[in-house]
């Protein structure tokens, strides 16, 4: 009887340990999958570019410059998805961090030339960081202007 109940602990402690290696790792793929202040950034972003972009409408830009800089900041201090875990983008999240931050000052008195052209160089830095996502990611992604 000892024998059987010990055996039935056994494997019960075993199935437990599995279930919980397993719920860990969908854990892991799952936040792998997701960047969601990559998301939040972008649409500011978006927000503000495309206006500028397609019309030439710089206002947009203006008045989510204070938000882009406080996103970039939060991104910048966020722990990243291990497949983007590297050097390059840890470094390009601080440049957009200093340039956003750079930014929301220049648009308090810039010139509308100048603000265009932060602009345009933040939305580079900003595509960098989503190819460096998109691309260390099994799939694809290209983003058209």
């Amino acid at each position: 009887m000892k024998k059987e109940l010990f055996r039935y602990l056994s494997l019960l402690v075993f199935v437990l340990i599995a279930a919980c290696t397993a719920k860990k790792e969908a854990e892991t793929a799952v936040a792998d999958e997701e960047w969601p202040l990559m998301d939040e950034f972008h649409m500011v972003m978006a927000e503000s570019f495309h206006p500028f972009k397609d019309s030439a409408n710089i206002a947009p830009a203006i008045a989510n410059a204070a938000e882009m800089a406080a996103l970039a900041e939060k991104w910048s201090n966020a722990e990243l998805p291990s497949k983007v875990n590297n050097d390059e983008v840890k470094a390009n999240l601080q440049s957009l961090k200093t340039e956003t931050a750079a930014f929301a000052e220049l648009v308090q008195g810039g010139d509308e030339a100048a603000i265009g052209a932060s602009l345009k160089d933040l939305h580079d830095l900003f595509h960098d960081l989503q190819d460096a996502w998109y691309k260390g990611g099994e799939h694809g992604h290209q983003h058209k202007h």
